[in-house]
């Protein structure tokens, strides 16, 4: 498959994973995994759809999360993140790696809003421990079946 598929089908794949694992390193140099909403899941998020447009070609990825969490902890050790989308019965997958960073921007936090996380952060997009992630990737590896493909993504 040619990289021109492999970023479509990927881009796809993003579209309709139901999850997005987050992999973030510990202070002791090891790898720690968990299960993120993906924002970009056209079905659970239709009012994102036009927010990710424009970011077809740079894979960009956004992440909700507390500001308490151990994961912040991790990343402002070290910001150097892998995500992994699959559909794991059409043994299909993308692994995108880069810099994950912290939005300040309250434009972007009042977009990714969504009614009903007031459970989570009572305070709203306001709330202090509502915060942003995102994820311009570096590099991404798509895999379908027994094939793979590897691509840069932005310069390192």
């Amino acid at each position: 498959m040619d990289e021109t598929e492999a970023k479509q089908l990927s881009i796809e794949l993003m579209e309709i994973a139901e999850a997005a694992l987050l992999t973030t390193i510990d202070g002791n140099g090891f790898p720690y995994t968990r299960g993120m909403l993906n924002l970009r899941r056209t079905e659970q998020f239709p009012g994102l759809i036009e927010m990710f447009k424009e970011h077809r070609s740079d894979f960009l990825v956004y992440f909700t999360t507390n500001t308490s969490s151990v994961k912040m902890d991790q990343i402002r050790g070290n910001p150097g993140v892998s995500v992994y989308y699959c559909k794991p019965d059409e043994w299909r997958g993308l692994m995108l790696g880069g810099i994950i960073e912290v939005v300040t921007d309250p434009g972007v936090k009042e977009t990714i809003w969504q009614k009903g996380w007031e459970l989570y952060y009572p305070g709203g997009a306001n709330d202090p421990d509502y915060t942003i992630l995102r994820l311009l990737p570096r590099f991404a590896r798509y895999y379908h079946q027994l094939n793979f493909t590897q691509f840069n993504l932005k310069k390192v």
